[in-house]
């Protein structure tokens, strides 16, 4: 809701109920649906929300080496006469799940940037090919190696950060469209959108320097021979 601390008197609109706003809980890792969340009293949820319900989930937090014996005595806590009907689940298993996800994704992302590297070197072998006469006329008139080795340097380069921006474009309108068909605030890290840029232009540049260099070895009489 873009509030990061409590002034006096500040209130939030919930149930078409305005609440006083009495604290902001810190991140749950382990919980996350929590941070989207607005705790209140079960006296005021039953005056207020008109509330009849009762409990369906309790969150307990235990250190991390007694999580296994506490989780053996909370179906009991919860229903001590119907214990088997208690779902207990641990959230730091859906985490690890999740941990393997991100390395999946980050697998494929970097398979993606090789395989892209891989087109801007080929396009760029292919345009040092058909480019000889071009390489050979410009030497012929004065252009030195450095000359033509930046133009085919900043050609990679250009090539690869335009495919990058289309890429964070198209990464930015999956991200709304999903965001917005789920009901979530569409949130895109600067990390994110700068991560994809830098590493397009990485990979431009890495891809392109040996055909650069290619091309500036290339001697005019070699090169004008395809004239």
């Amino acid at each position: 809701m873009g509030i990061d601390r409590v002034w006096p008197g500040e209130r939030i609109w919930v149930g078409s109920q305005w609440f006083y706003l009495a604290g902001i809980l810190k991140p749950a890792v382990l919980a996350p649906e929590i941070d989207s969340s607005v705790l209140v009293g079960y006296p005021a949820a039953h005056t207020y929300l008109h509330y009849t319900g009762h409990p369906t989930t309790i969150y307990v937090r235990t250190v991390t080496a007694d999580t296994k014996r506490v989780d053996n005595l909370l179906a009991a806590q919860a229903n001590p006469q119907q214990p088997e009907e208690v779902n207990v689940s641990q959230p730091s298993a859906a985490l690890t799940a999740q941990g393997a996800f991100d390395v999946l994704f980050l697998g494929l992302g970097a398979v993606a940037l090789l395989v892209g590297a891989v087109g801007v070197a080929n396009i760029m072998v292919i345009s040092v090919l058909e480019r000889r006469s071009e390489i050979g006329l410009r030497r012929a008139l004065g252009a030195t190696k450095g000359h033509i080795r930046t133009q085919f340097l900043s050609e990679a380069i250009l090539l690869a950060v335009a495919g990058g921006a289309v890429g964070v474009i198209f990464g930015v309108v999956a991200t709304a469209v999903y965001a917005s068909a789920k009901g979530w605030a569409v949130v895109i890290p600067p990390l994110a959108w700068a991560g994809g840029l830098g590493a397009a232009l990485v990979i431009g540049a890495a891809a392109g320097l040996l055909p650069a260099l290619r091309a500036a070895r290339m001697s005019p009489t070699e090169a004008l021979w395809t004239l």
